[in-house]
């Protein structure tokens, strides 16, 4: 139960800085993306450690953890450092933003077993159509970074209110004292 909670709190955490985040985007699209990359470094980083955690205590608990939890976890925090280089931050936040975008994604889809249980199917299918959006999203964004530079402030603004919206959906599951 106490597990449970600190992963409520962690997931809510995630939501809000996802939502300030999202909203920074749309606010401020064409602001030099210097601050952009040391931002999205940061969030990669926090994103990172709670699907790290995430994966650590299901395997303590259950045995076995979904190993794309651990690959997407690694792979966001590897992309949070790279983004919180300044001087390589602008061009790292279009080569590799997407690829944080499709590692977030695939370790939420990991999750999606463990969320309709927890969950329920509404948030389980909310989840899912987020989601493959983001993958969808993540791959035009590699075939084309100049795009992904250039529109950067709205699509993945309005991404990123999407998967805060997520996390807090999720967060308030966890944290309900009626489950």
């Amino acid at each position: 139960m106490k597990n449970k909670k600190a992963l409520g709190w962690g997931e809510l955490i995630l939501g809000t800085l996802l939502i300030l985040l999202g909203i920074y985007s749309f606010l401020h699209p064409t602001t030099a993306l210097t601050g952009a990359a040391v931002l999205y470094g940061i969030f990669a980083l926090v994103s990172g450690v709670l699907d790290i955690v995430y994966y650590a205590k299901l395997e303590r608990r259950t045995g076995f953890g979904p190993v794309f939890s651990l690959v997407g976890g690694i792979l966001s925090v590897a992309a949070g450092l790279l983004l919180l280089n300044v001087a390589s931050g602008v061009w790292m936040l279009a080569l590799f933003f997407p690829l944080w975008f499709i590692a977030h994604c695939v370790a939420r889809l990991a999750h999606l077993p463990f969320l309709r249980m927890f969950a329920g199917t509404g948030y389980y299918y909310f989840t899912l159509v987020v989601n493959c959006i983001g993958l969808l999203l993540g791959v035009l964004m590699i075939v084309n970074p100049l795009v992904s530079l250039i529109s950067s402030g709205y699509v993945i603004g309005g991404y990123l209110l999407l998967l805060g919206l997520d996390s807090l959906m999720f967060a308030f599951t966890l944290l309900d004292p009626r489950r």
